[in-house]
């Protein structure tokens, strides 16, 4: 049966970080403002342009420092603020068509839990002392108390629960009926699954389903056979850690059969099982920081929206920013950064729009979401694979060579397209040859289903001398632009600026002075579509300029018109507007 996961592309935000709080609660003064995590509000457009919806927060609850010291699973952080303001955030991600995933640390919870303080204070009496795992009164806790308990993985400032103890799983249940309830939330990523009692996953899964049959929960896994928690009595899914180090080495060694045999092992292991994905995340190093050439990250984030699975980028990584880990207890800092959208330190546009265009891609094409996945071919620097899903084919070629590499293969295909790029190949006799430049991608589609005006630019093949545009053309005098087929079916005839739209009034303005088109730019035409722009070419015959750009939603249609068109404003019925906006460049 169908899931809302498979349709999903997921941003990975960890708010005490990204709302740059400070490191302990203690040192929260309190505000009179509004709260921080309103700040996400302010993130949607730009999570929207990169195709993302869904966001998986970090722990939100009140906690002594790092939010996975968990002191109250029924109030928000107050460093980020009250529960009303997550409440908003909820709202409006949901209004954007946007879902909520929380992260939930039930094996554990931090020595300022209300329970446990109560522990300390009443001893024996206390009516908690069964709630916490490996209680003693026999002995002393390294923090002096007069009891020893059971720490998560040694670490004794996250306090073991009993997650046995029905008192206990009542409470963490209440919690989350109230997070399905008040927020809306439609999962939940569990911190340190492996932890966690059999039974009290079997039971939470029961619990949620019963609050909502498309609940989705997500285990936090790194080692062992996933299947053993993610089946039909567990979780719906779990970190894939071993694909996430398969595709940084894989690539570092410039080995893709590591890659290979990790997404193939899983498919003859897990078979249908859905796997969360990613490249980094709050615990590990950034992917830019971990890869030996930062020209192979295009390929990682192809190879990761790819796979059998849900894709999930970790905040900031979009713009291909930097974080290694640093020394003692604040190791973990430099992977957790407060990020301004205005202010992004070294962005990567490139990678940011590679990244969107994946995104469009997967949300677009069925197959990507759950079709079957089948090696063509594999070597140590070149890799492609297939995904399929009732008649539709997805082609995946990577290259991270020295040069550019030929891909020759069958397809059913008349030809192909390329949807990172717009370029088309020739299919002959039902063998393809595609040429992938060196590191980089490219995810192949039926090309029928592209359009592109000028029949001898349509398709790819070797170029011959005489098919070359003539070196005449260059000093050739500029004709009139050449009829372009448009994106808008309202503006299927030629027009020339300030000449008046034959199209309920649309006129054409010009170019305003020094505007000029962005390669690789978002725009948005005035009438809502929204495109990037793939290159500017010159007509055969007149030697006009015309703009290239892709539709990035739904069909992947490449479309040309004459340049001064694309970048002039328009008159729209008595609002001067530019024909399209640049809003990402």
């Amino acid at each position: 049966m169908s899931h809302w996961i498979e349709k999903t592309n997921i941003y990975h935000i960890y708010p005490l970080g990204f709302c740059g709080c400070e490191k302990f609660r203690s040192e929260f003064s309190g505000s009179d403002g509004e709260g921080r995590i309103l700040k996400v509000i302010e993130w949607i457009p730009h999570l929207k342009k990169m195709n993302f919806n869904a966001v998986y927060f970090g722990p939100v609850f009140e906690s002594f420092e790092h939010g996975y010291d968990t002191t109250d699973y029924y109030t928000v952080d107050k460093r980020l603020g009250t529960n009303e303001d997550f409440a908003k955030v909820c709202a409006e991600l949901h209004k954007n068509g946007i879902r909520v995933i929380l992260d939930g640390v039930f094996n554990h919870v931090g020595r300022d839990h209300a329970a446990f303080k109560d522990l300390q204070q009443n001893g024996q009496g206390s009516p908690y002392k069964d709630w916490f795992a490996g209680v003693n009164f026999g002995g002393r806790s390294p923090y002096g108390d007069n009891f020893s308990y059971e720490g998560w993985n040694g670490h004794y400032n996250l306090v073991k629960l009993n997650l046995y103890n029905n008192d206990v799983v009542n409470h963490i249940f209440g919690a989350v009926k109230m997070w399905i309830e008040e927020w809306g939330i439609d999962g939940i990523r569990f911190d340190a699954a492996d932890c966690l009692a059999d039974d009290f996953i079997k039971r939470i899964h029961r619990f949620t389903r019963e609050l909502r049959p498309d609940f989705w929960l997500m285990g936090e896994i790194i080692h062992g056979q996933y299947n053993r928690w993610a089946n039909g009595d567990m979780f719906d899914c779990v970190t894939n850690y071993q694909c996430y180090k398969g595709i940084y080495s894989s690539h570092n060694d410039r080995n893709y059969f590591e890659i290979a045999h990790s997404i193939e092992y899983q498919h003859g292991q897990y078979g249908n099982i859905y796997m969360y994905n990613f490249l980094d995340n709050h615990d590990v190093v950034r992917l830019m920081s971990v890869l030996k050439n930062p020209d192979h990250a295009e390929c990682c984030y192809t190879l990761m929206y790819g796979m059998y699975g849900v894709p999930s980028v970790y905040y900031g990584s979009e713009f291909g920013i930097y974080g290694a880990k640093g020394h003692g207890a604040d190791a973990d800092l430099p992977l957790r950064p407060c990020l301004e959208l205005d202010s992004i330190p070294d962005r990567n546009d490139k990678l940011m729009l590679h990244i969107s265009e994946l995104g469009a891609i997967r949300l677009s094409h069925p197959a990507v979401q759950t079709g079957s996945y089948a090696k063509i071919e594999l070597k140590n620097q070149t890799f492609l694979f297939k995904r399929e899903l009732n008649g539709e084919i997805i082609y995946f070629a990577l290259n991270i060579s020295d040069g550019d590499y030929t891909f020759r293969f069958g397809t059913p295909y008349g030809k192909l397209a390329d949807r990172l790029s717009g370029r088309q190949f020739a299919v002959n006799g039902g063998n393809a040859e595609v040429t992938v430049p060196k590191n980089k991608s490219m995810i192949l589609v039926d090309g029928s289903a592209v359009q592109h005006v000028p029949e001898h630019e349509e398709i790819v093949t070797a170029p011959k001398k005489e098919e070359t545009a003539p070196a005449a053309c260059e000093t050739k005098p500029e004709a009139a632009p050449a009829v372009a087929e448009t994106a808008e079916a309202a503006e299927a005839k030629p027009e020339a600026a300030k000449i008046p739209d034959k199209n309920n009034g649309i006129r054409g303005l010009g170019v305003p002075e020094g505007r000029k088109i962005v390669i690789g730019g978002h725009y948005k035409h005035f009438k809502g579509g929204e495109y990037v722009v793939l290159n500017v070419a010159k007509d055969h015959e007149t030697c006009a300029e015309q703009a290239v750009y892709m539709q990035i939603h739904d069909k992947p249609i490449i479309w040309v018109r004459p340049l001064d068109m694309f970048l002039e404003n328009v008159d729209d019925h008595g609002n001067v507007k530019p024909r399209f906006e640049l809003i990402q460049d």
